[in-house]
């Protein structure tokens, strides 16, 4: 049996991580300060990552999953406490190309200041260095926009919840803006292919292989609902994050290097279903904007 240590393990990327592999036997430790609900399965380490001292070091874990790193002093104060470990998988973001490199991004882009990103994307390329520098064989996986259960992130959500109530739904300009999106059991599989397969490329691109349009993400968030669909477009000089979930930045990563590993990614319906199902019984759990109240305010 497989000994893990997955950072975080409450919220959505880590808590879905921290249960998928206590479904597939392993022995799963979470590390975090004990202020959630901590999921069936897992064995705690009550600390703060940034202050661990020496609550790690007795411990050799076959894989760490850091998916709370969002910094170098993130990394820095995780290596320096843990004792000792075979894999090291940190969930870095595409965030870290800059909005200026052409497109698709690959693997060789340089990485560098994101604008539309900002402190989260430098932390995210700090993070990548600081790991690198310290831990050559360590294994980053740069995900676009993450989704699935356990979501708590207002994205498929507030798409849910117009479609729910039946109300209209505002999208900006034409709904031709691209995203690319991944299901988060998808990056859990890839990161099974790598504990197990080992392969010699250390960085990767992962999401769907296809990015959609806005216009096509909230038809299908609808669809999954069961409700029709009225688009009103908003061609109005406005923040788009305060009637929209998303930036107003697309942007398309060259997944090639994942696919030769894992061909198969999972249908965006079926992730929507899935994503749809967990919310329907959670919705505590999602941390709500104020998008509606926008849109009732300022342009219904």
């Amino acid at each position: 049996m497989k000994k893990v240590l997955v950072t975080g393990g409450t919220v959505f990327v880590s808590r879905y991580v921290a249960e998928y592999y206590v479904r597939k036997n392993y022995d799963v430790y979470v590390l975090n300060r004990n202020t959630k609900v901590q999921s069936e399965g897992v064995t705690l380490i009550e600390a703060d990552r940034k202050n661990l001292g020496n609550v790690l070091k007795d411990y050799h874990f076959d894989v760490v999953f850091d998916i709370t790193a969002y910094n170098a002093n993130d990394v820095d104060s995780l290596l320096d406490g843990l004792g000792s470990f075979d894999d090291y998988i940190l969930i870095s973001s595409s965030s870290v190309y800059p909005e200026y490199c052409a497109q698709p991004f690959t693997e060789n882009t340089p990485i560098g200041e994101n604008k539309i990103w900002g402190k989260y994307g430098m932390g995210k390329v700090e993070a990548e260095r600081a790991l690198q520098a310290r831990v050559p064989g360590a294994y980053i996986l740069r995900p676009p926009y993450l989704y699935g259960p356990m979501n708590n992130v207002y994205r498929e959500a507030f798409v849910f919840d117009c479609a729910i109530k039946e109300r209209k739904f505002y999208i900006p300009k034409d709904g031709e803006l691209k995203l690319q999106f991944f299901h988060v059991k998808d990056l859990c599989r890839f990161m099974d292919i790598l504990i197990e397969r080992h392969p010699e490329q250390k960085v990767y691109n992962v999401g769907n292989e296809d990015a959609v349009t806005i216009r096509e993400w909230a038809e299908t968030c609808y669809e999954v609902v069961g409700k029709r669909l009225e688009f009103v477009n908003v061609y109005r000089d406005l923040e788009q994050r305060n009637y929209f979930s998303f930036y107003d930045y697309d942007y398309y990563l060259d997944i090639s290097k994942q696919k030769e590993l894992m061909p198969t990614t999972e249908d965006l319906v079926n992730g929507l279903r899935e994503a749809l199902e967990w919310y329907l019984s959670h919705r505590d759990m999602v941390n709500r904007k104020p998008l509606i109240d926008f849109i009732d305010s300022n342009l219904a």
